[in-house]
């Protein structure tokens, strides 16, 4: 089974970190990982706010692919209303030269009223509309060397993309999906299905049954694994894994809920409001129960064994799929994030791979 690191450029959590300290740490790990025996980089595309900002996961994958040999360098997701898509499959068929053949193309909508509003003529309810329009651009680009578009968002005349694809893109090619149009995208389109940690995965399996079906109805053959997307720490101690785990999914979560806007009249409540079991206590005093239950079931943390355990779980529910492991998130202090992902290296990943 294939064991990813996913990052994604946060400071929401701690205290008087620099954006130069985010990004000197994320490249880290980064190194990190291929020095772990980890088998691909997943950043993140988001924009402005301490919840996540890579504005280019491509620029950033170029320069760790100059410092690496070995690791795959995947998008997580480059998110196409805000990017023209000629220039996305440009920039990934760049990638995969300039890296060895090593790019994954992941790809998403967005979802963030905060970050589409800074961006001129996209709005956000027509990201449905040009993420379907662009995916099967940049999917048949990607594969054919040739771009072009005759919808209503991109109309594209056709050109040769240079340089030209060195490979097939067919196992290489990723789609973020929640929804069911997500989903009846990501399908079209031959991609293999993202899923990020959000809620328990017997709520998700019907996602992942619909998914399945419609990819094998558009492409004749059965769909890939989906990618589930984690936040993780790993510790020896029980005790100390479960008390810096759900703190930090604690602060994550009330970043996200800020981010997306989801908290109400309480968003002003919940920013900068960290500390073991305060965010969690104040979004249960506020309602958001259900949230919090769901978002802990649903990530895999605590000691080797413990998250064996979960990742075992998970695969009874929803069979095969890879994974994309977080270590670097709400606050968690770096050196412990390191050695989490130590720890999991050693004594997780390895079983874990070993899972077809």
């Amino acid at each position: 089974m294939d064991v990813g690191l996913q990052l994604i450029f946060a400071s929401y959590g701690w205290d008087d970190l620099s954006d130069a300290d985010v990004y000197l740490q994320e490249t880290e790990l980064a190194l990190m990982a291929e020095e772990l025996g980890f088998d691909c980089i997943w950043p993140t595309e988001h924009h402005f706010y301490d919840y996540s900002f890579c504005p280019d996961n491509t620029e950033f994958l170029a320069y760790i692919a100059g410092r690496t040999e070995r690791i795959d360098l995947g998008t997580a997701a480059v998110i196409l209303p805000w990017n023209d898509p000629l220039r996305v499959a440009e920039k990934i068929v760049m990638l995969d030269h300039l890296s060895g053949g090593r790019a994954r193309f992941g790809m998403g909508r967005g979802l963030s009223r905060r970050e589409f509003e800074a961006f001129d003529g996209v709005e956000m309810g027509e990201s449905r509309a040009r993420f379907d329009e662009a995916s099967l651009m940049i999917v048949d680009a990607i594969e054919t060397g040739f771009i072009e578009g005759d919808g209503p968002f991109y109309p594209q005349v056709r050109k040769e993309i240079r340089p030209r694809p060195l490979e097939s893109f067919k196992d290489r090619t990723y789609a973020v999906a929640n929804s069911p149009d997500s989903i009846d995208a990501c399908a079209a389109a031959g991609a293999r299905i993202i899923m990020f940690a959000e809620s328990n995965w017997e709520k998700r399996l019907p996602s992942i049954e619909r998914y399945r079906e419609k990819f094998e109805a558009a492409h004749g053959q059965p769909a890939h694994a989906p990618m589930t997307a984690d936040f993780t720490y790993c510790h020896p101690d029980e005790v100390v894994a479960k008390e810096v785990a759900e703190e930090a999914l604690a602060n994550y979560l009330a970043s996200l809920l800020e981010h997306y806007e989801l908290t109400g009249e309480h968003l002003e409540g919940l920013t900068g409001y960290h500390g073991y079991g305060k965010q969690a206590k104040l979004l249960r005093e506020h309602g958001f129960d259900k949230f919090i239950d769901g978002f802990l079931a649903a990530n895999a943390y605590g000691t080797p064994e413990q998250l064996l355990t979960r990742f075992r779980e998970r695969y009874e529910i929803i069979g095969p799929f890879e994974l994309a492991t977080c270590f670097r998130f709400g606050g968690v202090d770096f050196e412990a994030a390191k050695e989490s992902m130590r720890l999991f290296a050693s004594e997780v990943m390895p079983e874990v791979r070993s899972w077809t």
